[in-house]
């Protein structure tokens, strides 16, 4: 439950708060004081100020900061930014004016919005971290390149002023310029601890996979639960194996499961109910938003997906996968040369993607060889045996409905054989029918009409 990750940020959050406050007066009372008094404070660093030890606190945020073993410097990043949206006082300080010129000082950076609210800028921490020094400045550009986790995690960002002073992208002088930007996921993170779902579009071409149903609902031969089972184990003790056993640098991020067998077994159903029982959010990948004739497309809205995934501990479903992870043909054109392209990147994604990704597909052999040596599961759904077709009938049918007496589940079980979707869709049709003739009574006859119906969708004869 997560219902006091609020409480337990903010009461983490009120920690980082009092030392930044700290910094922040021995900064000014460095750089305005006395000598005298300068050199009392000369351990103005966030480096020579120690941040609080966090080591045991159970917060998103104090996790964040261990998960990547967060310097002084990353932290006190971390802290401007997340200031106006929480404890904007802290940083009224930086309205002070300077009296000799009768303006706001230089050294403090920030934008002043209509309202005058100050809103941190590279500059800005430039001027607690450094003062007037140069050298600390420059180290400041690392925090915000490509591979720092700060961008990895979608978390904190900068964000050009308006009007966009013409600079040259990259150098100092632009990343002094800039907003301290957290992103909505980073803000939700660290301060409720509940980030909002991203929405359906092409910005994120995924849905919610979700499901009212339990655990106990789920009826697999007993193999295949086995392996399904692996990926709780995964789920429960993955952090530790990579971090706390040392197996990050040998091992892939993340876990992959391919899913194959024929539709109806249950697939789809357990990937949901993998996301339920572990707290994590399910995301099924629409492939008709992703899916692009037009070159370079595909892999554009599949980055997408995965970039907004990534260091989110959310499970990837991929239904019928086959129209993205198939198998690469014989280059014979440029179509084909493109085509195979998409699949190597796609590859390139998923062995690096370090939350969970199941493909499911109805043949195993449709999907590219080269993904299969990727997997770390490769589960069959097989058609369902007799006894397990007992068991999805009497849990499918509602109670509300009765039975005729000519009626005989285990007779039905065993002479249809029928895969759990299937017989859904039969209890559907039966029990609009009881519903609708008034009688709450399911016959044999009408079963029989509903299961035949079934077969013939399959093209078989029941």
């Amino acid at each position: 439950m997560r219902l006091d990750a609020g409480a337990k940020n903010a009461a983490d959050l009120e920690l980082e708060f009092a030392w930044f406050a700290q910094v922040v007066d021995a900064r000014f009372k460095r750089y305005f004081g006395p000598p005298a008094d300068a050199l009392q404070h000369a351990g103005t660093d966030p480096l020579g100020i120690a941040a609080p030890s966090l080591s045991g606190a159970r917060s998103d945020f104090a996790k964040l900061l261990r998960r990547h073993r967060a310097t002084p410097l990353e932290r006190l990043a971390l802290v401007l930014a997340l200031l106006p949206h929480c404890k904007p006082q802290l940083l009224d300080i930086f309205h002070t004016r300077n009296q000799t010129f009768d303006r706001q000082f230089t050294e403090f950076g920030g934008q002043r919005d209509a309202a005058g609210d100050f809103t941190p800028t590279g500059q800005t921490l430039a001027f607690l971290v450094a003062g007037a020094a140069l050298a600390p400045r420059f180290a400041l550009q690392s925090l915000f390149e490509r591979e720092h986790w700060f961008a990895t995690e979608r978390l904190l960002h900068l964000a050009p002023p308006e009007p966009t002073p013409s600079l040259q992208k990259g150098a100092l002088a632009g990343v002094l310029a800039c907003v301290l930007a957290l992103s909505g996921e980073g803000l939700a993170l660290c301060t409720t601890g509940r980030a909002p779902r991203p929405n359906l579009g092409l910005d994120f071409p995924a849905r919610p996979l979700t499901t009212a149903l339990q655990w106990s609902d789920l009826v697999l031969h007993p193999g295949t639960l086995a392996q399904v089972q692996d990926i709780l184990v995964w789920v429960r003790h993955g952090a530790t194996l990579m971090d706390g056993w040392g197996m990050r640098p040998k091992l892939r991020p993340g876990h992959r499961a391919l899913f194959y067998g024929p539709p109806g077994t249950g697939k789809t159903m357990t990937a949901a109910l993998l996301g339920k029982v572990t707290g994590r959010e399910v995301y099924q990948v629409d492939l008709s938003l992703v899916v692009s004739k037009y070159i370079g497309e595909t892999e554009k809205n599949l980055a997408r997906v995965f970039d907004q995934a990534q260091h989110k501990g959310w499970i990837l479903f991929f239904d019928e996968a086959d129209a993205l992870f198939g198998k690469r043909s014989e280059t014979k054109d440029a179509h084909d040369r493109y085509a195979n392209q998409e699949v190597s990147f796609l590859l390139q994604r998923i062995e690096t993607f370090d939350g969970i990704a199941i493909l499911a597909s109805n043949q195993r052999e449709n999907i590219d060889a080269a993904f299969a040596r990727r997997f770390e599961a490769i589960i069959y759904f097989p058609v369902p045996s007799a006894e397990q077709r007992l068991q999805l009938w009497r849990q499918s049918l509602p109670g509300q409905a009765r039975l005729a007496d000519d009626v005989d589940l285990s007779d039905i079980a065993q002479r249809f054989e029928l895969c759990g979707g299937a017989i859904l869709n039969a209890v559907r049709q039966v029990c609009l029918g009881a519903l609708d003739d008034a009688s709450h009574c399911i016959t044999r006859d009408a079963l029989q009409r509903a299961i035949a119906r079934e077969l013939d969708k399959e093209g078989r004869e029941a």
